[in-house]
């Protein structure tokens, strides 16, 4: 399971958790503007928008997790099972894969009204990316630095969501999800109020409580709250420094433990890692479960109308400062 959030402050920052068992061997990778990007069904572009991203590379097809594109523009897609629902090649439609929809949609786009424009006439397919890679079930946010989405490819067809509160888990569908911070609206970073009763004396013995009934757990809908409150309440200067450590510490409200989510003998969901993108800058930050030291690869440091793909393998084991 994941966790996508934006956040603002002179720049703006996109970025996810990657929740999951096992690892891909997924690399920070850049497309090149003029690196061919294949579709199965409609015509290759040739020519497109530079994306940066994480990725897990297949035949030299970057199969994306999230990114962002040389113009500002970020996309992750987020595990959606048991709602996704993905359709054969229909006539007169953009038959793209849902394998091809990040790039699709940030080759092409600039904005989140580009991107509300071209999904006007998709239609995301079930075709597998290969037999040993099949279709995976997700639903994505898209942003840019004054508004974001939530797409959902379901049964009843392509659902476009405003997404206000700029945050992503998993599972119900996004108009659920959102619907339930109703339930937490007394939620205040500010010292509670005693509204129990006036004929009992109330008082609030620590710091925090104001807070109290914030859901912990690590399920989908909780960590969409928990991501939510504390994206929406948080505060920090507009450097460059401020702002990704900020944006780290919003991602870490939602961290999955090794040992705390068991799915069999020996097997943990654990936050494999954690992604903040610059998008004004092209930078990926990110670290990584067993590394918390932020690593970072900006995009606009390689050559972005070369060939090939450029890619980037995770700084994976920890690394410490000793200061004596």
């Amino acid at each position: 399971m994941c966790t996508a959030v934006t956040y603002k402050t002179k720049d703006f920052y996109f970025g996810r958790t990657l929740d999951y068992d096992f690892s891909y061997k997924e690399e920070v990778t850049v497309t090149p503007r003029n690196y061919p990007l294949v579709f199965r069904n409609t015509d290759t572009i040739r020519s497109h928008y530079a994306l940066i991203g994480m990725a897990y590379v297949a035949e030299n097809y970057p199969l994306y997790y999230d990114a962002i594109n040389e113009k500002g523009l970020g996309m992750a897609g987020l595990n959606f099972v048991g709602n996704a629902h993905y359709n054969k090649s229909k006539s007169h439609s953009d038959n793209i894969a849902q394998f091809e929809f990040i790039p699709w949609i940030l080759g092409q786009c600039t904005t989140v009204k580009d991107a509300k424009n071209l999904l006007q006439n998709i239609n995301i397919t079930d075709t597998p990316f290969s037999d040993n890679l099949p279709v995976v079930q997700l639903h994505w946010i898209i942003s840019d630095r004054n508004e974001a989405v939530t797409v959902e490819s379901v049964q009843e067809g392509l659902r476009i969501y405003d997404n206000p509160v700029g945050v992503l888990t998993n599972n119900p569908p996004f108009d659920e999800q959102l619907f339930q911070l109703n339930n937490y609206m007394n939620l205040s970073p500010e010292e509670p109020k005693n509204r129990f009763s006036r004929k009992i004396p109330l008082t609030a013995y620590s710091r925090g409580m104001g807070a109290l009934g914030l859901p912990g757990d690590l399920s989908s809908q909780s960590r969409f709250v928990r991501a939510s409150f504390v994206k929406m309440n948080s505060v920090s200067g507009d450097s460059e420094e401020e702002s990704v450590s900020q944006f780290f510490h919003i991602m870490n409200s939602v961290d999955q433990q090794r040992g705390c989510c068991v799915l069999g003998e020996n097997q943990y969901e654990i936050t494999i890692y954690t992604c903040c993108c610059n998008a004004d800058k092209g930078i990926y930050y990110y670290t990584t479960y067993d590394n918390h030291q932020i690593s970072a690869v900006n995009m606009f440091r390689t050559d972005l109308d070369s060939a090939g793909l450029i890619r980037f393998p995770l700084i994976t084991g920890e690394q410490f400062r000793m200061q004596n």
